[in-house]
């Protein structure tokens, strides 16, 4: 058997699963009981009980964010979405794709010299999934990139190229 994951067909969001299942039920769930508990408590004033919604609306929006990382990769490359952020990376502006025992997340090394967390792809409650994408990743960056013969890629902006 190889050891090659099977390239997943473009375009593929990778995204952790549970970790956002997780989240936005949590995040549901203190949304209702504090909205419940607010409209229950008789001694509340309306501009109590509007910041105890107000409250719980903003502890859902923070889990919301929280929920938000992925990784898409299409033909022309793949996007990051971190928790408050987004970036659009051509194919070969990545070098490595990273997910080292202890990670909490994939690392993309970068040909500007740079690294990239993609929280889209974490270990956290799903460690096998979390690499199964990871190798994925990895198998489109090495075949949608051009590599010469000494490992390096190949960029038409390259400083020595040019």
């Amino acid at each position: 058997m190889s050891d090659t994951p099977e390239l997943p067909a473009l375009p593929v969001t990778f995204r952790p699963g549970r970790t956002r299942a997780v989240l936005l039920t949590a995040g549901a769930t203190i949304f209702v009981v504090i909205t419940t508990v607010a409209m229950l408590l008789e001694k509340l004033s309306p501009g109590e009980r509007t910041s105890f919604v107000f409250t719980a609306a903003l502890l859902f929006g923070v889990l919301v964010l929280l929920s938000r990382p992925k990784v898409v990769a299409d033909e022309s490359g793949v996007t990051v979405v971190n928790i408050a952020g987004r970036r659009k990376l051509a194919w070969a502006e990545i070098l490595q794709v990273n997910l080292r025992p202890g990670d909490p997340w994939v690392f993309l090394n970068l040909s500007d010299g740079t690294s990239l967390a993609a929280l889209g792809i974490q270990p956290g409650i799903a460690k096998q999934h979390a690499i199964r994408d990871a190798r994925a990743l990895r198998a489109l960056v090495e075949t949608h990139s051009v590599h010469e013969p000494d490992g390096h890629q190949e960029d038409e902006h390259d400083e020595h190229h040019a």
